[in-house]
């Protein structure tokens, strides 16, 4: 990653938080991402104050994602700090295109024959308050419920998007022949939802075992 300083909130854009290139030992900053993961979830857990709990839950929006992305982007996917990461991602992705979101999640419930639409609890009809409320709901749980069923619940959300987009490159590749680039792109996105996705689901077993760490 170059050394571009980002104004907070910071923006996301494909791509950006893909590597977090520093001079530390990696062996040092996967400890650091531990410890302060497992410390956040102990403190907050023990006291469960709603106004603490809701400033960590819109951190991103006054703090931008940068600073948790320089915590715990480089730890392993299928760990506590893993998945913390990738909630935060998923609700920066979320709040900052929530009509285009809530289009392919919509899309996504017309495509799928699964049940990760009761799953996800969007409410219906799926617009961009509807998507932005779910994602804050997710992450709320994540401090002040059931971790696993947040992680089971931002999986499935993921992959109704993902059957979405991918429904929607479908339709692009059909209809779009003046930007031939926009199918590609559309692909793409459902890829990293589905790989999102299966991250969150192994997370959320691992915590049903006690494993998440």
């Amino acid at each position: 990653m170059s050394d571009e300083k980002f104004p907070r909130p910071v923006k996301f854009t494909p791509g950006r938080f893909a590597a977090f290139v520093g001079s530390e030992d990696p062996a040092n900053i996967n400890r650091i991402a531990h410890e302060t993961a497992v410390a956040l979830l102990a403190r907050v857990r023990t006291d469960p104050d709603p106004e603490v709990v809701g400033r960590l839950v819109r951190y991103t929006d006054e703090h931008g994602i940068d600073e948790i992305a320089e915590l715990w982007s480089q730890a392993a996917a299928r760990s506590l700090p893993g998945a913390l990461w990738r909630l935060y991602l998923l609700r920066t992705l979320i709040t900052q295109d929530p009509e285009g979101i809530a289009f392919a999640f919509r899309r996504g419930t017309e495509v799928s024959t699964t049940i990760d639409e009761v799953v996800a609890g969007a409410a219906a009809p799926t617009g961009p308050s509807e998507v932005v409320e779910l994602a804050d709901r997710i992450l709320h749980g994540v401090f002040a419920g059931d971790f696993a069923t947040a992680l089971d619940r931002a999986a499935a959300f993921c992959r109704v998007c993902a059957a979405g987009q991918a429904s929607l490159a479908d339709d692009a590749d059909a209809t779009d022949a003046a930007h031939p680039g926009r199918s590609g792109a559309l692909t793409t996105r459902a890829l990293r939802l589905t790989d999102l996705a299966d991250d969150l689901a192994a997370c959320g077993r691992l915590e049903r075992r006690g494993s998440l760490d």
